[in-house]
C-alpha cells in the first residue's frame, strides 16, 4: 500500500507493509509544497504537487518488494479545485490564506446568520472555510464558478488525476461548511441562500471507497500495474485519528504539530448552544465516525522562537532547548498561545516577554525559560480545551492521546499529563501516514474493522505512557491561565 500525505509545507509518499499483525512504514519521497503569488492571488501549485506524487509513486515501484495493492491520498481541508465538463482544471486551487475571504465572511453571515450556519453544518465559524471561498467567487462574478461541472477538494483532485473518477470524499466534504453532517447530505438550504451552483456538489463517497485502477497513463508513468486508488480518510486530521490506539470511551486526542487539533469521538454531531458558544467543530472522522474538535495553536510559538534565535546567531537543537526548559523554574510565566499577537511570524521571544510583562508576570529571560513558558502554556491550553470538549460532549475524559510531531516532545507530553490530571499516551508520530494505510487495509479487507485497525496501530507503534504528577500545583496554574484568557491577554 502507498500513502500520499500532503501538508501545507511538504508532501510525502510512503510504502506500508502489513504482515498480518503489524504495519511497517517506509518513506520513499518527500517534496516541497510552496504556494505561489500571482496577480494578487495566492495559489497552491497543484501541478507541481502532482509531479512530486508521480515521482513518489515511481520511487515506491523501485522499492521492489512485491506488487502494490493500493494508493490513497490525504491532505488539508477547506481548499478545492473546479473542473469543467471535460474534467479539465479551471484554475489552480486558491490558498486558504488568500485575502479573498476577508469580506466574504461577514457577507455570508448576513445571508445566513452564524447560529443557523452552525446548526446546518456543525462546523465552527472560520473565514477560511470553503463556503466563504465559494461566496467570494459568487460575489465577484467569477466566471469559473458557472463554468464548473464539479468541485473537488485537493485530495479528491489528485484521486481524479490518478483514477479518472470524480468523487467527493466524506471527511473532506465535512470541512467545507457546505455539508450537513447530521443528515449526511449537502446543506442545500445554505447553498440555495448563497446562490451557489448545485452542479458543484455531487454524491459524497464514504471514506474507504475503492475508486478503481490507476489510469493507464499513470501506470506508464509510475510502473505500478494492478494498483487501485482508494478514497481513504482524505482529510489529514481524519487520517491521523485513524491511527490513534484508543483504549477507552471518552478519550481525548491531540494531533500536535505546528497547529493542534484536540477532540473526541461522539455518536452524532453536537450543534446545540453550548457547542456553538464554544466554537467547536464537528467533522467526519475515519471509519464513519464523528469528531467533536477544536483547532488550537500548537508548536508554532516554539518553531518561531527557534527561527528568531537562529537569525540572531543562536543555533539550538531541540534536545538542547528541552534540556534547558527542564532545568528552568516551573510554572512561573504563562501566555495564551492562541492570542492574536502570536499569530504572525516575527520575534517570538520578544512577544512572549512582552505578554508576560503586560500581565504582571516574571519575564522569561533565557531560552530555557521561554521554552518552558511555551510548553507549560500549551499543556494548560490543552487542559482547558479538553475540559470544554468533555463538558459539551457529556463524556468525561479518561485519557489523552498525543499524536503527530508533538508526541516526540517528552516535556510537552509529561506536562500535558500533569496539567490535565490524565494519563497521556504518546504516539504514533507519523499518524497521518499510518492512518492512511490502515484505512486502506480495511477497505481492501485485510482488516475487518476500526477496532482491528487500532489494535494494529497499537502493536505497530506502541504508545509511550506519561502518568500525571503534582496536580495541586497545576490546578493553581490553571486558574492563573484562565484569568489570563478572561483578561484577553494579547501582549
Amino acid at each position: 500500500m502507498i500513502s500520499v500525505d500532503l501538508g501545507a509545507n511538504s508532501g510525502r509518499v510512503a510504502v506500508g507493509r502489513f504482515d498480518g499483525k503489524r504495519v511497517t512504514v517506509t518513506e520513499v519521497k518527500r517534496f516541497p509544497n510552496v504556494p505561489v503569488q500571482v496577480n494578487g492571488r495566492l495559489y497552491w501549485d497543484a501541478l507541481r504537487l502532482y509531479d512530486g506524487i508521480l515521482e513518489g509513486l515511481r520511487a515506491a515501484a523501485r522499492d521492489g518488494q512485491g506488487p502494490v495493492a493500493s494508493v490513497a491520498v490525504d491532505g488539508w481541508g477547506v481548499d478545492f479545485a473546479l473542473l469543467d465538463r471535460a474534467g479539465h482544471l479551471l484554475g489552480n486551487p486558491v490558498h486558504y490564506r488568500d485575502r479573498r475571504t476577508e469580506k466574504a465572511f461577514s457577507e455570508v453571515c448576513e445571508k445566513v446568520p452564524p447560529k443557523e450556519l452552525f446548526a446546518a453544518t456543525g462546523v465552527q465559524l472560520m473565514a477560511i472555510n470553503t463556503v466563504h471561498q465559494l461566496w467570494s467567487m459568487r460575489a465577484a462574478r467569477d466566471p469559473a464558478l458557472d463554468a464548473a461541472a464539479a468541485m473537488v477538494m485537493v485530495p479528491d483532485l489528485v484521486n481524479f488525476w490518478l483514477s479518472g473518477q470524480v468523487a467527493q470524499e466524506w471527511t473532506e466534504a465535512s470541512t467545507t461548511q457546505c455539508y450537513d453532517l447530521a443528515r449526511g447530505d449537502w446543506a442545500w438550504g445554505v447553498l440555495d441562500r448563497l446562490e451557489l451552483p448545485k452542479q458543484l456538489f455531487g454524491q459524497v463517497k464514504p471514506s474507504g471507497t475503492v475508486l478503481g485502477a490507476l489510469r493507464p497513463e499513470v501506470v506508464d508513468a509510475s510502473g505500478l500495474p494492478g494498483t487501485s486508488v482508494i478514497a481513504g480518510a482524505s482529510h489529514d486530521t481524519a487520517a491521523a485519528i485513524a491511527a490513534i490506539p484508543f483504549e477507552a470511551p471518552g478519550a481525548i486526542y491531540v494531533s500536535s504539530g505546528t497547529w493542534s487539533v484536540l477532540g473526541t469521538e461522539v455518536p452524532a454531531p453536537i450543534v446545540d448552544d453550548s457547542a456553538f458558544a464554544a466554537n467547536l467543530t464537528n467533522e467526519g472522522g475515519p471509519y464513519g465516525t464523528v469528531q467533536l474538535m477544536s483547532n488550537l495553536t500548537g508548536l508554532w510559538l516554539l518553531q518561531e522562537c527557534v527561527r528568531s534565535w537562529s537569525l540572531s546567531g543562536q543555533d539550538f537543537t531541540l534536545p538542547e532547548l528541552l534540556a534547558l526548559a527542564g532545568a528552568a523554574p516551573p510554572l512561573r510565566s504563562l501566555v495564551d498561545p492562541n492570542a492574536a499577537t502570536f499569530a504572525a511570524p516575527g520575534d517570538m521571544p520578544a512577544r512572549i516577554a512582552g505578554a508576560c510583562h503586560a500581565s504582571g508576570q516574571e519575564v522569561p529571560q533565557s531560552a530555557g525559560e521561554v521554552v518552558r513558558c511555551i510548553l507549560e502554556s500549551l499543556a494548560l491550553a490543552y487542559r482547558q480545551t479538553a475540559e470544554l470538549v468533555a463538558r459539551v460532549s457529556s463524556r468525561p475524559a479518561t485519557a489523552v492521546h498525543v499524536v503527530g510531531g508533538g508526541s516526540l516532545n517528552e516535556l510537552l507530553c509529561q506536562w500535558t499529563a500533569d496539567a490535565t490530571g490524565l494519563p497521556v499516551l504518546a504516539g504514533p508520530s507519523e499518524a497521518s501516514e499510518l492512518g492512511n494505510l490502515l484505512v486502506q487495509a480495511v477497505a481492501l479487507g485485510e482488516l475487518a474493522s476500526a477496532d482491528d485497525a487500532r489494535s494494529v496501530a497499537r502493536a505497530s507503534f506502541p504508545p509511550v505512557l506519561y502518568e500525571p504528577r503534582a496536580r495541586d500545583r497545576w490546578d493553581e496554574a490553571s486558574e492563573r491561565f484562565r484569568q489570563l484568557n478572561a483578561a484577553g491577554q494579547h501582549g
